[in-house]
């Protein structure tokens, strides 16, 4: 929630204020309004010092505007697109010198903040108002009582009802604008609420390779002027108590409005600090695959955040871990303690921005031994990597007499014993929140529900994203569903199932054994070919003929087996004989143990094959379309040729024991068999 949501939910004087302030054009209203976040999360200060900065700043301001302009054509918005398109010719004036236009916002900013205070201040004074008037009173009663004629008492009674009438008129006010507030409150609140399920959706899919943002500090941030506000009018309705302590009368406001103010505003309170406490990083072990797998007796860490930043709390809120609190009654059902220190408290010196955090860093999963894996009230039974478990975080919230217990729990995890169980837990782990589950549905692979294509194909797309920097495009997605369902005129309506993703069709493993497998090729040899986009990864043998066909002699290109269950990646290259035919040729696909031995960019560099006349011919000539092969991969190239290297070793010979030598022999063998390699 931005500051100027904040503001737009004040009093009807403060609002006037707001709007004097923005009368003028140095910055439009509508531009504060549709840009308020970013204009909010931009140092204009600094900006305003620093020229390189406010270039930045200016530059990303008019981009902001044109992207609001296009949105108001596609909705037709014609004078909200005229004005846009104005705003951004008259800050064209500062294209030479962009630093007064951060100063302006800047000054701005300023302004609001202190029309913020303003009507934070004006509640104050106005209790003040009804103190100093009940002192008054006070004072003129005590000399009531001592004044001994008549006609005297008679008059100071009235004057006394006249003050009465005056301080519940006061009273009256106070708590209607205290009302007031505890509404703006609720409705604050309700939309940084709003914006939390927003943030932890982002953090599931995040778990599991979305770049999607979860940075917390707009959060925490909001989270801490609503807290910090709420405990202000906590000290209002105290200070009322006080005055009625002190003076009471027939249909005093204060006696039925105060209590329904307090159970209100402490309803609030109480949900504000019960959403705060929150799991920042989800469970994870140092060396896993992923977020939300755990390894039984292997360390894992989750860190835990108070988005309510308390100085006064800091190393005061003692957090404890526990896992599993309601156990599935189902049969076999596993059982797990967690070890380690399980109780930390929350500190502001473990982040980066001075936050409430706890982050637990050494602990374990141990597994009970239950006869049979637990007894259970349902026969349906799980896999391990099925199984679902959560770790809970508790703390308790203690502050100026408001007190609350506090619990958070992680996204479900999965549980292995061995690491040949990774890829299925990792599987489950990425179709639960791929499909974003109830965190609490504990029994969701009982039952799960089929994907869309849709949502398949973007969860696949993320995971090269992660481990390859770059995602896949329309056309890999379509060869891949095309190698799950067959052609099909669109695959928009196409459903997956759970089962490790289905079997692809004409294989007998499946998709997912075959993706991870690549995946896993990509991360450790493939990386930088497949970033900078010289693998063209999934593609029929159908496509790719017709892609090479017609290109020139030695054009190829790069792309995943659809055959090698466990990952493999291939070469085919176009050639044409004397009359003019052309042959597409493919070798043999790489498997990881190749790789392992030798880069896959020295394969390419030193490929050749044997013509007449044993003759070496080097076909790969250009990388597809028609880049030569030097420019597209020659970066990745080994300093020295695979030749090069086998003569080192030779002469390095002359120097060894026999043994040393074999093993140096073996070496070089492996290096010139690479050139040589099977093709058909």
């Amino acid at each position: 929630m931005s500051r100027w949501e904040r503001l737009k939910q004040l009093d009807s004087v403060s609002l006037q204020k707001l709007d004097e302030l923005y009368s003028g054009e140095q910055l439009p209203m509508a531009v504060r309004e549709y840009l308020a976040q970013w204009i909010e999360d931009q140092d204009w200060e600094h900006a305003s010092r620093d020229t390189s900065r406010a270039v930045v700043l200016f530059q990303v301001l008019l981009e902001n505007l044109d992207n609001q302009y296009s949105r108001f054509m596609q909705e037709r918005a014609f004078l909200m697109q005229r004005n846009f398109r104005r705003f951004k010719q008259d800050f064209q004036i500062y294209q030479e010198d962009p630093c007064p236009l951060a100063e302006t916002i800047n000054w701005f900013l300023s302004k609001e903040q202190e029309i913020l205070e303003a009507a934070e201040l004006a509640n104050e004074y106005s209790l003040r108002g009804i103190e100093e008037q009940q002192d008054e009173f006070d004072f003129k009663y005590q000399t009531h009582k001592m004044d001994a004629d008549a006609a005297e008492k008679n008059e100071q009674v009235r004057v006394l009802q006249q003050m009465i009438n005056r301080i519940n008129e006061s009273r009256m006010s106070f708590l209607s604008q205290m009302s007031s507030l505890l509404e703006s409150f609720d409705s604050l609140l309700c939309m940084v609420l709003e914006e939390l399920e927003e943030w932890k959706s982002r953090q599931q899919i995040s778990c599991i390779g979305a770049p999607d943002d979860t940075n917390l500090e707009p959060l925490e941030k909001w989270f801490t002027q609503l807290g910090e506000g709420g405990f202000q009018l906590r000290k209002f309705l105290e200070k009322l108590e006080e005055l009625q302590g002190k003076l009471s009368y027939e249909q005093d406001p204060i006696k039925v409005q105060k209590p329904i103010l307090q159970e209100q505003l402490d309803l609030i309170l109480t949900s504000l600090l019960k959403s705060a406490f929150i799991v920042e990083t989800q469970p994870s072990m140092p060396q896993g695959r992923g977020p939300l797998v755990l390894r039984t007796n292997v360390q894992f860490s989750v860190k835990t955040r108070f988005l309510f930043k308390v100085p006064e709390l800091n190393h005061a809120m003692k957090v404890t871990v526990s896992i599993d609190k309601e156990v599935p009654q189902v049969k076999g059902y596993r059982r797990f303690n967690v070890l380690g220190t399980l109780s930390k408290v929350l500190n502001m010196s473990e982040s980066m921005n001075g936050g409430m955090v706890a982050d637990f860093r050494h602990l374990t999963l141990k597994e009970q031994k239950v006869g049979g894996g637990g007894k259970g009230t349902s026969d349906m039974s799980l896999s391990v990597t099925e199984e679902l478990h959560v770790i809970h975080l508790e703390t308790q919230f203690d502050l100026h007499g408001l007190s609350v217990s506090l619990e958070t729990s992680t996204l479900p995890v999965v549980v292995i014993s061995n690491s040949s169980q990774q890829q299925s837990a990792w599987a489950s782990v990425l179709w639960f929140n791929m499909l974003r589950a109830d965190s609490k549905n504990l029994l969701f692979f009982a039952s799960s529900p089929t994907a869309s294509w849709s949502q398949f194909g973007e969860m696949l797309s993320w995971q090269f994203l992660s481990c390859g920097k770059r995602g896949l495009n329309s056309d890999q997605l379509d060869t891949i569903a095309q190698k799950l369902f067959g052609e099909l005129p669109s695959y928009h309506s196409a459903d997956v199932a759970s089962a490790e993703f289905e079997n692809i069709r004409d294989t007998n493993f499946t998709l997912w054994v075959w993706m991870d497998g690549i995946l896993n090729l990509v991360k450790l040899y493939l990386a930088d070919l497949w970033h900078d986009g010289s693998i063209m990864g999934f593609i029929t043998k159908a496509k790719e003929k017709s892609l090479l066909k017609g290109k020139q002699c030695g054009t190829f290109l790069l792309r995943f087996s659809e055959s090698i269950k466990d990952g493999g990646i291939t070469f085919s290259w176009v050639e044409y004989s004397n009359d003019g035919k052309h042959n597409v040729r493919t070798v043999q696909p790489f498997i990881s143990a190749d790789l392992k031995q030798i880069p896959f960019p020295e394969i390419l560099r030193n490929f050749q094959i044997m013509e007449a006349e044993n003759a070496p011919v080097y076909p790969l000539q250009f990388l597809y379309p028609n880049i030569p092969k030097a420019q597209a991969i020659g970066k990745y190239y080994n300093e020295k040729t695979g030749g090069e290297r086998v003569s080192v070793c030779l002469s390095v010979c002359c120097s060894l024991s026999l043994s040393e030598c074999i093993s140096v022999w073996t070496f070089m063998a492996s290096e010139l068999l690479s050139c040589a390699l099977t093709v058909h």
